[in-house]
């Protein structure tokens, strides 16, 4: 009820740090805020091209279907690596006056938002043009959305708090984005891997997040029983050791920043 309280009380300043984390990211561009259903768009066109053409996995509507994937990933990629330097980028505020240190990385996830619900606009578009049979499955696809939302919040702030202390993990998360980009099945089917790797790619988080989105909005398929379990135990998780490692930390930030 304490960080509830103090939640509700800073809850104009979310607003501020988000409404300033979109302009600072659009700055000085021509199309501004329009990037962000564009570059979804383009990459799709790039990687179907790619997988489509020249690996020939030969999966039905490749373009929405690697178009689901996308959205998932790249939705935790840059909320969490964003959240991850929230706090190193706003030193000079928390130096100045007290604010909740939480409110930073929380804001750049809720800022990312922005591009995942731009991003799911074009998924939408992409459907009705590439003629996607639609499904009533799809009004549930925001669920999958919050869920990766809520794991990203967690990753968020114990990459947030780390990073303060050990300067390199900002170097190594890109490292891990690119290997973990490679085991989630954004752009191949999941049964053309090996048993031990499909064992792997499994139980990779994002796997159960992109096929919960993926089978609501493309196969007509709602989630069973095991992969909402998995979705809601990953989410725990994640939220649980998110606020434990901040909290232990958050104290000893300005001695570092």
């Amino acid at each position: 009820m304490k960080y509830l309280r103090n939640f509700l009380k800073y809850k104009y300043l979310i607003k501020e740090l988000v409404s300033r984390d979109i302009k600072k990211k659009y700055r000085r561009s021509v199309l501004g805020l329009l990037w962000t259903v564009l570059n979804p768009l383009l990459m799709m066109i790039v990687m179907t091209i790619v997988f489509s053409r020249l690996f020939r996995f030969g999966i039905e509507n490749f373009p929405v279907y690697l178009l689901c994937g996308q959205t998932v990933f790249n939705f935790f990629s840059e909320s969490t690596s964003t959240a991850m330097n929230s706090i190193i980028q706003n030193a000079p505020l928390i130096k100045k006056v007290y604010v909740p240190h939480y409110m930073f990385p929380l804001s750049n996830v809720l800022s990312s938002m922005v591009s995942l619900i731009a991003s799911y606009c074009a998924l939408i578009g992409v459907v009705l043009v590439t003629r996607t049979p639609l499904h009533y499955t799809m009004l549930l696809s925001l669920i999958p959305l919050l869920f990766i939302a809520a794991f990203s919040i967690g990753i968020g702030l114990i990459m947030s708090a780390l990073a303060v202390r050990f300067r390199d993990i900002i170097h190594l998360y890109s490292v891990f984005l690119t290997a973990l980009m490679y085991l989630t099945p954004i752009f191949y089917p999941i049964t053309s891997l090996s048993t031990t790797v499909r064992r792997v790619v499994e139980w990779n988080p994002l796997t159960v997040f992109v096929q919960m989105f993926r089978g609501l909005m493309l196969y007509n398929q709602l989630p069973s029983g095991t992969m909402l379990l998995k979705a809601i135990f990953f989410c725990v998780i994640s939220l649980s050791v998110g606020l434990y490692v901040f909290y232990k930390r958050h104290d000893r930030f300005i001695l570092y920043i």
